[in-house]
């Protein structure tokens, strides 16, 4: 009976009266954080995010990830697009990744670096389809924080499955995450795409660092001329309507394509991407 008086109050049954007695009433918001590694220290933690597949993502991840690598910064990227992992493609690494034991994963570096985990690099078969569903996903993006011996990072790049379901709420509620980038690309639907995202961020209380459009234009290689293959960019004046920062636009470059095929992607500078990286210096 005891147990019964101190259950909190049915919904047929809640009143203000009843509410101000719950002891669950000064305890505030629940906290959804895991902590990371005992053995990692991670400065800050970066989502790469889009409303849709399909926009280049995972090489925005992999441009800044080079980029602050550059600079000097530690640098890890954690792969949480698990049942569509390009990243270990991209730098060349295959794994297995090696373990202290069941609960101390190390990740793999690359040719610059960077540290990375991935699904590709803990399942025996990297080409074997990944049938889970959204709570088993959500987990092991989990275990990638809090299993992985990150080391002393600077910056932890998240790069997260497109939309905005289990998987960025996951890393939303459960990564200490700084700030995001939302990649786009100029098609019709831009506004409407863009808008979810930073729709889900703003419900998470999670800020928005800028938006960067993909895959803008196409430069002639005889004449150097910009081609608008997927029409005319509005990706600046969306950025203004919604109140976030715009943080620059990357051309289709076969070359980029060229590299992450060969698994050479270390390689790459990007300087399409120089505004992203002055907003990461402000945060």
């Amino acid at each position: 009976m005891a147990e019964k008086d101190q259950a909190c109050s049915s919904a047929s049954s809640c009143s203000r009266e009843s509410c101000e007695g719950c002891p669950s009433k000064d305890k505030g918001p629940q906290s959804f954080r895991v902590d990371q590694n005992a053995f990692s220290n991670i400065k800050h933690v970066i989502g790469v995010v889009s409303g849709k597949g399909g926009v280049g993502k995972s090489l925005v991840t992999a441009s800044l990830a080079n980029a602050l690598a550059k600079t000097g910064a530690s640098v890890g990227i954690l792969d949480a697009d698990i049942t569509g992992p390009s990243i270990p493609k991209m730098y060349g690494l295959t794994g297995p990744a090696d373990a202290l034991d069941e609960n101390q994963i190390l990740p793999e570096l690359t040719a610059n670096g960077i540290k990375v985990m991935s699904l590709n690099l803990i399942m025996p078969d990297p080409e074997q389809a990944v049938v889970w569903r959204g709570p088993i996903i959500a987990g092991v993006v989990k275990q990638f924080w809090t299993d992985v011996v990150w080391g002393e990072l600077d910056y932890l790049l998240v790069d997260m499955p497109p939309g905005t379901g289990d998987v960025p709420l996951t890393v939303f509620q459960s990564l200490p995450v700084d700030g995001i980038f939302i990649v786009t690309s100029p098609q019709d639907l831009v506004r409407m795409i863009v808008a979810k995202a930073v729709n889900m961020a703003k419900l998470m209380n999670v800020p928005v660092l800028g938006v960067i459009e993909n895959y803008s234009f196409l430069k002639c290689p005889d004449c150097g001329r910009k081609i608008d293959v997927f029409g005319k960019s509005r990706i600046e004046e969306i950025a203004k309507e919604m109140g976030i920062a715009f943080a620059g636009q990357i051309p289709i470059e076969p070359g980029y394509a060229e590299m992450s095929d060969e698994g050479r992607f270390a390689e790459v500078d990007n300087g399409y991407i120089a505004q992203a990286m002055e907003l990461l210096r402000g945060i």
